[in-house]
């Protein structure tokens, strides 16, 4: 980018690599430059935890609040009725709203870790659309907002013309989700006088959309900026690993595990990891990116205990740290592994190891589990495991058992 920004919090997430796109760049700047930017990003209540994908948006708040910017976290309360298909090969299922509101309890856990709210000048509003959208009225919200959206721009859209040329069903109740989420930058902007959707890429679309919504209804000027899709060294979404998504929710993933997902991410992975995801400077996470062969461990421990932080508080990384040092350089046990706490109806006479492997999470099925055992992968108390058909008693659990899956994985099988 040849454009050198003005402001501290357009120059900061430009040199951390949170910048795609921008309707407006140099016009934007100005904005931040010259007074208090009012911004939001929608996170719509599809699972009661966020996974670390979300974290793109959550820390690009944080920047925002940081550099003496108001940020607005959206809960999409009346948006997640209705399904976003950006993204999507078929509908999202519909959710019911004692679930929705269920999501929104254990997603409103996660901000208040990252961003300051309350009534200062950049304090965070922690807003609901359900607020506007449960009231609109259909036949109003036709002749006021419908008027200015045509179907062939509305049939342009990525999210809409991917799934056409797949020749997949795109739902009339999805096809409206473009002009809700127009409206709630919209309403927005009335409430807040927010001028700023951020989001992912491939919500550019529907942030254009709010922007051009609020300077036709308004007369005002409004901005959108979108963040790039995030992926790891192996092309792999941000968010996932081998056993599903890394939750931010303490219920949903350990401290533990969340801090050893960041400790084994990809040595290409670190620098970036560090830009995005920490506050460390910048000379100081480009020089641990650049470190190599065992030296690079070092920065991985760095990055997991900064994340973890910032997620979890001081204590939880380095209680994390301190167990992954027990059970890599010790070979010990170690205080904070994910658990699987059996009762004695559960283990009755006994149960088979592969069903263990299953259930603590160290394998996805029973023929995962076989597999590991066959290519020598699995280890119980560090010692390794040769025969699926291997049958563990009540007897051996009057200590805790401690499995492995590779190198870094491990679990620990208790008996209440």
């Amino acid at each position: 980018m040849t454009y050198k920004p003005k402001s501290e919090f357009i120059r900061t997430i430009t040199e951390r690599g949170f910048l795609a796109d921008c309707t407006d760049l140099q016009g934007l700047d100005e904005q931040f430059y010259n007074g208090t930017v009012t911004g939001y990003i929608g996170f719509d209540l599809t699972a009661t935890s966020l996974h670390i994908g979300n974290l793109v948006q959550i820390m690009l708040l944080r920047w925002m609040q940081k550099t003496g910017h108001r940020p607005i976290t959206l809960m999409g309360g009346g948006t997640t009725k209705v399904g976003d298909p950006s993204g999507k090969d078929e509908m999202r299922k519909i959710l019911t709203v004692e679930q929705i509101n269920q999501n929104a309890e254990g997603i409103r856990q996660v901000f208040s870790n990252f961003i300051t709210y309350g009534d200062g000048e950049t304090d965070s509003p922690l807003v609901n659309n359900a607020e506007w959208l449960d009231k609109l009225g259909y036949i109003d919200f036709l002749r006021d907002i419908g008027k200015h959206f045509t179907i062939n721009r509305l049939l342009a859209f990525d999210s809409v013309k991917s799934r056409l040329d797949r020749e997949q069903a795109l739902s009339f109740i999805e096809f409206n989700y473009m002009l809700l989420q127009a409206y709630d930058f919209l309403e927005l902007n009335r409430r807040y006088g927010c001028v700023l959707q951020m989001g992912g890429s491939d919500q550019w679309g529907n942030i254009v959309s709010g922007a051009d919504l609020i300077r036709r209804v308004e007369g005002r000027e409004a901005f959108g900026l979108t963040t790039p899709l995030v992926t790891r060294a192996d092309g792999k979404k941000m968010g996932k690993s081998a056993d599903g998504a890394v939750w931010l929710n303490e219920d949903m993933m350990s401290s533990y595990g969340f801090w050893q997902w960041w400790r084994n991410v990809d040595d290409a992975d670190v620098g970036k990891f560090l830009k995005m995801f920490t506050e460390m400077p910048i000379d100081e996470c480009e020089r641990l990116g650049a470190l190599e062969g065992s030296e690079v461990n070092s920065a991985k421990v760095i990055l997991a205990n900064q994340v973890t932080t910032l997620l979890h508080g001081v204590e939880a990384a380095e209680a994390a740290e301190a167990t992954a040092r027990e059970v890599f350089e010790k070979g010990g046990v170690g205080d904070d592994l994910p658990t699987l706490a059996l009762s004695a109806d559960d283990l009755g006479d006994g149960i088979s190891i592969v069903q263990l492997l299953v259930r603590s999470g160290l394998a996805g099925s029973g023929k995962e589990a076989k597999r590991l055992i066959a290519d020598n992968g699995a280890r119980m108390n560090d010692a390794p495991l040769t025969d699926a058909s291997t049958f563990i008693t009540p007897d051996q659990l009057s200590e805790p058992i401690k499995l492995s899956a590779g190198k870094k994985r491990h679990a620990l099988v208790t008996l209440d």
